[in-house]
Parts: C-alpha cells; sequence; structure tokens
C-alpha cells in the first residue's frame, strides 16, 4: 500500500501569498469540498477552483477547519494531542445512528425485536466472531466457524480458536456495560481474544516489551505505522481509560458515538499487545457504544463490513495519523456504523419475509397454531436448507431456553415427519428431509 502524503506546511503556503492572492483564497474558505471531508493526498488529485493553485486550495480548507477542530486529551508519540472535528458530514451521520440505533430496532411487521431476539443476537455476535478473526488473518469458512459455535464444539485449529476467543469476548463484553474500563479490564480482555492463538502464549493479557513492532502491509512489506515506546504504554492506556470513561461534562464534549470510535482508533494507534489490537480494539468500541446506551449496536457487525474493504480501514487510519486529525477516521467508521445497521434492517426483512411464506405454508397446512416461534424460525431456515442438520444443544443455544424445551421442539417437528431423526455419536441429530415442503403439504390433505 502506497503511504499517504503529508501535507503542505500551512505556515509555509501562508508565506508565499500576496494580498491579492489572499482575497481570492477567502472566498473559498470551507472545511468540505462538496461536502467531503477530505485529505490532500485526496485533495491534490482534483482540480482546483479557478484563479488557486492546489496547494492554495488546501489552505482555504484547512483555514475553514480551523474553528471546528477541538484538541482531544489523547496524545500521539511526540505528544501533541490529536484533534477531530464535526463537520456536516459527521452531524449527518449521528443523526442516524442516534434515531437508528438509539432505540428500538424492528422487523418489517413494525414489532421490535422480543420473541426472536436471542435468536438475531447469537447471529450478530458468529458474525462479528468471524468476519472480526478474518481481518486479522483467520481462514476458517463461515459455515464451518458458525457450526462450530452453534453446536458448542471445541475449536479445532488456530483459525478455529480466534474466532471462538472472539465469540467469548463479544459475549463478555455485554456483560460489562455498567463497568468503567481500567487497563486491567483491557489486558483480560486481549487474553480472552488470543488464548491459544500466539506464538508466545505469555503475551496473552500482557502490555507489549519490546519496540520491534511494526504494522506492516502483508502485500508488499510496506511500514504503515510505527507504535509509541513500549514504556509509554501503561501511562497511555490509563489515559486511554479516563477518556473512556468521562461523561458529558468533560471538555471537549464527545458524542458517545464520537468516544466509542475514538476509543477504537487509539488501541490501534498506540499497539499495545503484540497480537489481537485490532480485535481488543473492535471489541471495546462495542463496550462504548453499549454503555452510552445504544443497546441495538449489540445485533450488527462492524466488522463484517470492515471485510469488504480492508483497504479503506486502513486508510482511514492513516488519513488521521498524518494529519493528527482523527476526524477522517471518525467520517470512516461513522459510514460503517450505518452501513452495517443498514444490513441489519436488510436482514430482518428478509428473515421477516421469508417466516411469513412459511407461516402461510403452515397456516395451509393446519399447522400454525401447532408450533411455536422457535419451531417456525427453524422450518424457515430448514426450507432453504435441505440436509441441514440441527442439535438440540445448538437449537437451545439459538433460543436461549433450556435443554428439555430444545429437546421438545425438535422431538415435535420429527413427530410430524418434518424433521428425520439420526444418531451422532452420543447425540441425537434432527435432519432437514429434500422434500420437506412437500411433507408439509402432505398434512394439510390428511
Amino acid at each position: 500500500m502506497r503511504l499517504p502524503l503529508v501535507a503542505p506546511d500551512i505556515s509555509h503556503l501562508f508565506g508565499q501569498l500576496n494580498p491579492d492572492a489572499m482575497a481570492h483564497i477567502a472566498s473559498h474558505i470551507t472545511p468540505t469540498v462538496d461536502d467531503q471531508y477530505l485529505h490532500w493526498d485526496q485533495l491534490r488529485h482534483r482540480t482546483p477552483p479557478a484563479g488557486l493553485s492546489v496547494q492554495q486550495w488546501w489552505l482555504a480548507i484547512a483555514m475553514g477547519r480551523a474553528p471546528l477542530l477541538q484538541a482531544l486529551p489523547l496524545l500521539d508519540q511526540a505528544g501533541r494531542p490529536f484533534q477531530f472535528a464535526v463537520p456536516n458530514p459527521i452531524q449527518i451521520d449521528l443523526h442516524h445512528i442516534d434515531r437508528d440505533a438509539a432505540g428500538h430496532i424492528r422487523a418489517q411487521s413494525d414489532n421490535p425485536l422480543e420473541a426472536d431476539r436471542q435468536r438475531y443476537l447469537l447471529n450478530s455476535l458468529i458474525e462479528e466472531a468471524i468476519t472480526s478473526s478474518q481481518l486479522e488473518g483467520a481462514s476458517t469458512t463461515r459455515k464451518v466457524a458458525a457450526e462450530m459455535l452453534r453446536a458448542g464444539r471445541k475449536p479445532r485449529d488456530t483459525s478455529e480458536r480466534m474466532i471462538f476467543n472472539n465469540y467469548r469476548a463479544m459475549e463478555y463484553i455485554r456483560s460489562l456495560k455498567q463497568q468503567a474500563l481500567t487497563p486491567a479490564l483491557i489486558q483480560q480482555l486481549q487474553q480472552m481474544l488470543t488464548e491459544g492463538t500466539l506464538d508466545d502464549p505469555a503475551d496473552a493479557g500482557r502490555w507489549r516489551n519490546s519496540d520491534d513492532v511494526r504494522v506492516v502491509d502483508n502485500r508488499d512489506g510496506t511500514i504503515l505505522h510505527q507504535p509509541p515506546a513500549a514504556a509509554d504504554i501503561p501511562q497511555r492506556m490509563q489515559q486511554l481509560c479516563e477518556f473512556a470513561n468521562a461523561d458529558e461534562a468533560a471538555r471537549p464534549f464527545v458524542h458517545p458515538v464520537l468516544r466509542a470510535i475514538l476509543l477504537h482508533f487509539m488501541i490501534g494507534y498506540d499497539h499495545p499487545f503484540a497480537d489481537g489490537n485490532g480485535r481488543t480494539a473492535r471489541a471495546l468500541f462495542y463496550w462504548s457504544m453499549a454503555r452510552s446506551g445504544y443497546w441495538p449496536m449489540e445485533f450488527v457487525s462492524i466488522s463484517h463490513i470492515l471485510h469488504q474493504a480492508p483497504a479503506q480501514y486502513v486508510k482511514a487510519y492513516l488519513h488521521s495519523e498524518t494529519n493528527n486529525d482523527t476526524t477522517f477516521f471518525l467520517l470512516h467508521q461513522l459510514a460503517t456504523v450505518r452501513k452495517a445497521i443498514v444490513a441489519l434492517h436488510d436482514y430482518l426483512v428478509r428473515k421477516t419475509r421469508d417466516q411469513r411464506d412459511t407461516e402461510r405454508l403452515l397456516h395451509n397446512a393446519r399447522l400454525r397454531g401447532q408450533l411455536n416461534h422457535r419451531q417456525i424460525a427453524l422450518l424457515t431456515h430448514a426450507l432453504k436448507n435441505p440436509g441441514q442438520g440441527y442439535r438440540i444443544d445448538a437449537h437451545q443455544r439459538s433460543h436461549a431456553v433450556v435443554y428439555q424445551t430444545a429437546r421438545t421442539d425438535l422431538l415435535g417437528l420429527e413427530n410430524l415427519g418434518l424433521l428425520d431423526k439420526a444418531k451422532q455419536g452420543q447425540a441425537s441429530v434432527f435432519y432437514t428431509p429434500d422434500n420437506l415442503r412437500q411433507r408439509i403439504e402432505q398434512l394439510r390433505q390428511r
């Protein structure tokens, strides 16, 4: 990956101006271009307004941003505070996220997630565990990893262990949303995420003790980032926790969603561990969002979106670092959150449509009143997945019910002839017959 170019020095550009040029620049002072908060590396490829060089155009934009930028209590390696701005694009994103992720997430039927809450939550945790691990190099397919997590079987290799650890850590995060963040808690979280996956097991749960750590583009070996010195990590983590725990009385005021994203950013920037920094950063983002009351974020996967364009994720870090301006990373992550919320709504629309189709089929077969919502959800999945096997413990985990309830659900479907039971070792597995739809329709004729 090519590193972004550092912007021209503003004081040097000022020194080259004459009064006529200054008057012309003043008419183009703005923090954005077509509502985009552009980095110099992006702006330099665009055609400047008539009468301005691209350097003078950058000066006008820098002057437009200066009143918006606020210093954070988060420092770069040189001891300079990182800054952030809240231009119009960020305000718009925050409005949408406040509206869509701080209240109820509703299915297409306009009912809040109630009976199926656990199932949707499990799907989200699985998706986040898989894709967050894949961003860090896990190679297991989604189907195999999802089967492992649903069945509760032990991981078979390092990739599966990464995903299993991530799933367990995401579940743990949900129980911490009322707690303040501490350096020890960050270490505990990283230990959960990396257990059994590190070259040196002692690196789990401890700050890195070496400065010989670099973030490198694995494709071409380009050094993308050199983190701060290992000796500074304990102090930097303490400062980060103080920032993460601050309330609305702190100055500058940082919107809770921006605070969660900045926590994510700083873990990536400081790179406090030998490994697992990205997974830790994304997990802490979820902790911060949940602590601020954005509970519907439990149902979305930001890593799923990041996995689709990992280079843009890296570039957002680099743009923020080269300008000491975290606004670039904030914008990228806000867009990611909004895409993840849209993906959840699209998922709910599909699942609601599929479930309604199943309910119509069951109603015609005079079965709808005989089956509960868990059985209907299973049949909805089974109709699209011939040959799929369902275990009692996996069904129990999907719906957060006791073992006997899960067993009764599956045996009830078997008794109706809608699932076929077989033994797999000591466990019973209930399989989807290839002619499930026909079996349902045959029940109508009885």
